[in-house]
């Protein structure tokens, strides 16, 4: 923090404490030996950290809840844990030459200096912290091993394993969830997933040890198994983190925790289920500052993006994109709400969650305990006077008929439907007891996706497939295709990122019969056929033959 002499200006100055409560801090000072913060925080005048926004005001610096951030390890290594407690600093981020620097008195030249010239990096951007919260960062993040497996050997299990959540046990397990080792594990589990690109982290308890799994590119991965002593104590520090209720453990509980990592704001939504082995917790990821994906970027042929390029212009009418949980539908969405996107157009929306924040676009986050479900937004958001307007998913009659209305009345809607494939949309929507005329008046396109993984362009193996194989698959002509090898660059895996493969049903006359008949989506889907659709299994096997992915990946997301 900055001297004691200008923190009581500035606080005098800004009317937070008063000249009487200044020197009553004082007199405490003498017999503490507390530093001013600490001294007005514990006499209730003021807390740290409005403190630390005043001081930060003044000196035109920005304020760190270094609560909210994870630090990367490979960052920490340039200022060393002496120097770090000698000055009160801590490193958060390296960009280039420039290294960002929570500090207690962002004033502090001698500090900054004696940084830049051991760390040997030209550029330290200090930022401002409070005292306590950088001593308890130094705490929890140095002087840790490298490795997940070297963390949890540093907890001392069998102490852990007799505090349960129960009763006086919960004020305990609270207590030593915020023990520097057990922060440091699960820190290190939130940035390594991060860091891999992880969609989801699983925790999942079994009879004997803790499994501890990352979805990465659609699959999961094993990443650790923590004794079986340690489960109680990984969940209470999420639950802390995600201000879930520690003591419980018999119902499930949703929450989210909002963190960042370097340049990235990141939502964690939290999902806690009791199993018989305990609770199983999993944490999907959002990243909050992630760069849209264009249309362009999809993964569509080019038939199928100059249709669906054409068909997110119309004035009117109802455009929805199916699949299971997973498949994308969401950046879809978004990507074609970006393409669209313009000071002339008013876009709305409606989602559970808001996983991207696009500017000019009105998004809302569903709120059923509020009473804001998918129907009741959309009916509030058709009085907003849109243009355009994203539900993100149908899921019952009433939101179905408000849809329908409001591309009736001259707007166009997105949303999301969960089927198998675009024909199957169809017959969805008449269960749910949308009228098929109405249907067929107001939909204009159905687009179903899948994600697979794309082969790694440093190691992937052409070879010839045999006449078998290729039978089976539906290609009459000899080809070659890839398969994954795995190498460094793609850490053995083979693959390097998705992409989607799609099947893009345009509602033409002939379907709009079909529907008003009835017909099921076997009819349908023959027509669409006929007139040009390309079915998921098409477009995947036709990414095979370019080399983008294998025939496994294809079979694993596609059904026939």
């Amino acid at each position: 923090m900055a001297k004691k002499e200008a923190i009581i200006d500035i606080l005098l100055a800004k009317k937070l404490v008063t000249a009487d409560q200044i020197d009553r801090a004082k007199e405490d000072m003498k017999k503490t030996g507390l530093p001013l913060d600490k001294t007005l925080s514990k006499l209730g005048y003021i807390t740290e950290d409005k403190i630390a926004h005043a001081v930060a005001e003044s000196m035109n610096v920005m304020v760190i809840e270094l609560k909210n951030y994870l630090i990367d390890p490979d960052v920490l290594v340039n200022v060393s844990e002496d120097l770090a407690r000698k000055h009160k600093v801590i490193p958060l981020f390296k960009v280039g030459d420039s290294l960002t620097l929570a500090m207690a008195n962002p004033r502090d030249i001698m500090a900054i200096d004696e940084v830049r010239m051991k760390s040997k990096i030209p550029i330290i951007e200090p930022v401002l912290s409070t005292e306590s919260d950088i001593r308890l960062a130094i705490d929890q993040y140095y002087g840790s091993p490298g490795g997940l497996d070297e963390v949890i050997k540093t907890i001392d299990a069998a102490k852990l394993a007799a505090i349960t959540p129960d009763g006086q046990g919960s004020k305990a397990l609270t207590k030593a969830a915020e023990e520097a080792p057990v922060v440091r594990l699960v820190n290190l589990i939130l940035m390594q997933a991060i860091k891999e690109k992880a969609s989801d982290i699983h925790i999942e308890p079994e009879e004997n040890l803790v499994r501890v799994r990352f979805r990465i590119d659609g699959i999961l991965h094993e990443i650790a198994t923590p004794p079986k002593e340690l489960q109680n104590i990984i969940s209470s520090r999420i639950k802390i983190l995600s201000k879930l209720d520690i003591a419980e453990s018999r119902k499930p509980q949703d929450g989210k925790i909002n963190m960042k990592m370097e340049n990235k704001v990141l939502d964690l939504r939290v999902s806690t289920f009791p199993t018989i082995h305990g609770e199983n917790i999993v944490m999907r990821i959002l990243d909050k500052t992630s760069v849209m994906v264009g249309v362009e970027q999809l993964g569509f042929n080019e038939k199928d993006f100059n249709g669906f390029n054409k068909l997110i212009r119309a004035a009117y009418g109802i455009i929805l994109v199916t699949g299971p949980t997973g498949s994308g539908k969401t950046t879809t969405l978004y990507s074609a709400l970006s393409a669209i996107n313009s000071l002339e157009k008013n876009i709305i929306t409606v989602e559970d969650p808001v996983e991207y924040e696009i500017p000019l676009i009105r998004q809302t986050q569903v709120n059923v305990k509020a009473g804001l479900t998918f129907a009741a937004g959309l009916r509030s958001i058709l009085r907003q006077d849109p243009d355009i307007v994203m539900v993100g998913e149908i899921r019952d009659k009433e939101t179905a008929e408000i849809a329908v209305q409001a591309s009736l009345t001259g707007h166009l809607v997105f949303s999301t439907l969960h089927t198998n494939d675009a024909p199957s949309s169809i017959s969805r929507l008449i269960d749910m007891g949308v009228e098929p005329f109405l249907i067929s008046s107001s939909v204009l396109a159905i687009l179903a996706q899948r994600l697979v993984r794309v082969l790694c362009p440093e190691c992937k193996e052409a070879y010839t497939p045999t006449a078998a194989a290729l039978k089976e698959l539906g290609i009459k002509e000899q080809v070659k295709f890839y398969k994954a090898k795995g190498c460094s660059h793609c850490k053995g895996s083979g693959y390097g990122g998705r992409t989607g493969i799609h099947e893009l049903m345009v509602i033409s006359d002939e379907i709009k019969k079909l529907i008003i008949a009835k017909a099921g989506a076997l009819d349908i889907r023959k027509v669409a056929i006929s007139e040009g659709m390309t079915t998921l299994r098409g477009d995947g096997l036709d990414k095979v033959i370019r080399g983008i992915t294998t025939p496994e990946e294809v079979i694993r997301v596609t059904e026939e």
